[in-house]
């Protein structure tokens, strides 16, 4: 049986879902038609024996009450016929007691038994005349029987002929089982059918602009079958803006280290003839190579920081926000000597952690402060303030931080404020100056990995204000 069941399980799994899905349905249909016509039979079957019973007990009291007190005799023997009255004959308990004249019917020892009043009345069937009878056993009195039959043969051709109907009616059921399981099999996964040529024609022109044509309706609405594609839609979508930003990503990098390369190869061969360079030359093009190599150094580092768009689990812990500001501050006075920064803390906020990774949260804060340094104007500060709002003091218990980035330089021209974030966009100011355009798309990636927004914005009385915003703590 387990070989059995194992190569049943296999032939299961080698054909298609829509087949089996078919067959499932077909065969759920048909039992229930199969079933249905078996029950019809029976009930239709006792139904006609009940009737033919009911007219042998009534003719057996009829019997009773016309021949009370009669001997052992033959009542009336002429059941061959169907338009004759039942056969009827009294048998006596014992044989020696029978008349002369042969019974009609058969006597058997349960005949005698229901004489003697040791058995209880029943029902039989017996062939007599080259026809079916069906015949009925009960008591006449003390010591008799009473036997009344009835020819069945018409029960038995209307039960032949129920058979056959309903062997007709199932096997049409059976047929129209089939018919309406490949049907709904057809149209139950069509939208899966829709999806699984949508992902092979995918993956086998590798572009996911293709889409899973939905049926028309509210979302509401919607069954099973097409929310998951649906779901499979924006999963496409997901994938199609993934693959182009990885694509303009891969561009834009091949465009901006274009420059740095081609500059590190001038100098490299202009370093090659030394010897043909004065002292003074060849210091420009060792200063100048340094400086490119420094360039392209921070812009493949840059670029694997953008590579990652999680923090790892592992490395979170509570970050107390001021403690990071004030690192960062420190840095930015190290890079930038001749830049003043500020930092002011408020009261609510100095004690306020959010769970986070600390060097990735330092690298926010530096690009920044790098970005306003670079734009500061000789002799303007850089301000950062750190402040709660909302119920609470922002600590873990409630509130939120809320913390700012300020220069006095020419501020964000409004054409370009939509782009600022983007990964590569440079202005037109910021084009003459050094970095790799990659600062403030690195500095919103890590704040929306740590549950934060990072927005830009005119500052009041000019200049660029960047707000770095915590949600409130449970």
């Amino acid at each position: 049986m387990s070989g059995v069941r194992r190569l049943g399980a296999r032939w299961r799994r080698r054909r298609p879902l829509r087949t089996r899905l078919a067959l499932a349905a077909s065969a759920a249909v048909a039992l229930v038609a199969v079933g249905v016509c078996a029950a019809a039979f029976f009930v239709i079957r006792y139904e006609l024996l009940h009737q033919l019973d009911l007219s042998l007990t009534q003719s057996a009291t009829r019997v009773i009450q016309e021949n009370r007190g009669e001997g052992p005799q033959t009542v009336a023997g002429e059941c061959r016929y169907l338009s004759a009255p039942a056969c009827a004959q009294i048998v006596p308990a014992t044989p020696e007691a029978d008349p002369e004249a042969a019974y009609p019917l058969p006597v058997s020892a349960p005949v005698r038994e229901v004489a003697a009043g040791t058995r209880a009345p029943y029902y039989s069937n017996a062939t007599r005349f080259g026809r079916p009878l069906r015949m009925l056993t009960t008591r006449f009195g003390d010591g008799r029987a009473l036997q009344v039959a009835l020819r069945a043969d018409p029960v038995e051709k209307g039960v032949r002929q129920a058979a056959v109907l309903l062997a007709a009616v199932g096997g049409a059921g059976v047929l129209l089982a089939g018919l309406l399981g490949y049907a709904v099999s057809r149209t139950g996964l069509a939208p899966v059918a829709r999806l699984t040529s949508t992902a092979e024609r995918i993956a086998a022109t590798r572009d996911p602009r293709h889409r899973i044509e939905l049926p028309p309706g509210p979302p509401g609405r919607r069954d099973e079958v097409t929310r998951l594609a649906a779901s499979f839609n924006t999963m496409l979508g997901e994938l199609e803006q993934s693959v182009s930003s990885q694509r303009r990503l891969v561009a834009d990098a091949s465009h901006e280290l274009r420059t740095p390369l081609t500059a590190l190869r001038a100098n490299a061969e202009l370093l090659a003839r030394a010897d043909r360079l004065t002292p003074a030359q060849r210091d420009r093009a060792s200063g100048a190579l340094g400086r490119g190599i420094r360039e392209v150094t921070g812009l493949v580092n840059d670029l694997i920081e953008l590579a990652r768009d999680e923090e790892p689990l592992p490395l979170l812990e509570e970050v107390r926000i001021a403690g990071v500001a004030e690192h960062s501050v420190a840095m930015a006075r190290a890079h930038w000597p001749h830049t003043r920064f500020l930092l002011e803390v408020g009261a609510g906020a100095a004690g306020a952690t959010r769970p986070g990774v600390p060097a990735r949260l330092a690298r926010l804060l530096t690009n920044l402060l790098d970005n306003a340094a670079k734009f500061s104007p000789p002799g303007t500060p850089v301000e950062m303030a750190l402040s709660s709002y909302g119920d609470g003091d922002g600590s873990r218990g409630g509130g939120g931080l809320a913390l700012t980035v300020r220069d006095h330089g020419p501020g964000i021209p409004a054409d370009d404020l939509p782009y600022v974030f983007d990964r590569f966009y440079r202005a037109e100011a910021a084009r003459a100056l050094p970095g790799s355009g990659l600062g403030l798309a690195m500095a919103r990636q890590i704040a929306r990995a740590h549950g934060a927004e990072l927005t830009a914005g005119a500052a009041p009385g000019g200049g660029a204000l960047f707000t770095l915003t915590f949600g409130e703590g449970p």
